[in-house]
């Protein structure tokens, strides 16, 4: 029976957390997998699309053991098709409530991770490594504009990755949303991944205060430096109204995770103490938000000492 043929009505199908894991090879989603996983979904790898409606149907019917569920589709299976923009549509005319997640990595960061394990990319052929990802990321290029969640692994090691994936799936003890609060260096460019970004480097950089240099946006001495400048409250205040104002029109949308990044030059000082309050006061509000410091330290940890996301 097709995922058509389903009574769009089901309450089963309705209360079905059902996950579907997408990606360009070597962005990650072997460690996406494993950390899903870890926070008690059931997981199915290398799933062919045609599979999708029926894999979904039996989880829905398979009771408490497979509520929450995971299916992880790439260029892998051989009967990967190339509407997985339908398959998600299907779900939904279904019943379903599919929450697509897609991992991506810059080109030059997938070329390194798959040269580093010395496997192939599966469209490569007898081409080039970069023409195999060239034949993914068109493959797969609705797929992306299509997604719930994009998770860019470019500035990730393995353990970050995991505890992203892990902050946004750990079944929440109300079903409201939940934000990550990033903050980056312009000078490492934008996040990818990000719903929303906001730059404050309208405001002075402690880098230039001796006593601050060193020290970065998490510690007091920063943070009270930041916070007291002339515009940083009306910021914070206005930015975390801004984002609360948004919050009913994502949830019934169905959007469960969305990532606000905060940029300033180098993401040590200003983004990190920003980030900070903020994620402060979306959870006093009601709002679970985490933070996450996509920057900070990068000048004293070279990111190729890094363990990268499995390339899978």
């Amino acid at each position: 029976m097709g995922v058509a043929a389903v009574h769009a009505g089901s309450s089963d199908r309705s209360e079905l957390d059902l996950v579907i894991v997408t990606g360009i090879s070597g962005g990650g989603r072997s460690t996406v997998a494993r950390a899903l996983e870890n926070v008690g979904y059931y997981v199915i790898d290398n799933l062919p699309e045609s599979l999708v409606g029926q894999a979904a149907e039996l989880a829905a019917a398979g009771g408490e053991e497979v509520r929450r569920t995971a299916m992880v589709l790439d260029v892998r299976s051989r009967a990967f098709m190339t509407d997985l923009v339908g398959v998600i549509e299907d779900l939904r005319k279904g019943g379903f409530k599919p929450h697509l997640v897609f991992v991506d990595a810059d080109d030059d960061v997938i070329i390194r991770r798959f040269e580093k394990v010395r496997r192939a990319h599966p469209l490569q052929g007898d081409g080039m490594l970069a023409d195999g990802i060239a034949a993914e990321r068109l493959l797969l290029e609705p797929a992306r504009g299509s997604a719930d969640t994009l998770f860019d692994t470019t500035h990730l090691n393995e353990n970050q990755l995991r505890a992203r994936v892990e902050d946004a799936f750990l079944a929440p003890s109300s079903p409201r949303l939940q934000f990550t609060c990033m903050s980056f260096g312009f000078k490492y460019g934008i996040p990818r991944d990000a719903d929303y970004v906001a730059d404050v480097r309208f405001l002075p950089n402690p880098y230039w205060v001796p006593a601050l240099r060193e020290h970065t946006g998490t510690d007091s001495d920063v943070s009270e430096y930041v916070l007291g400048q002339d515009g940083a409250e009306e910021f914070v205040e206005s930015y975390t109204a801004l984002l609360l104002g948004t919050t009913q029109g994502f949830e019934r949308e169905g959007k469960r995770y969305m990532t606000i990044a905060i940029g300033c030059t180098g993401g040590k000082h200003r983004s990190v103490a920003i980030s900070e309050e903020i994620a402060k006061r979306l959870t006093a509000a009601g709002f679970p938000a985490n933070t996450h410091h996509r920057d900070r330290g990068n000048e004293l940890v070279p990111r190729n000492r890094n363990r990268h996301p499995d390339p899978r």
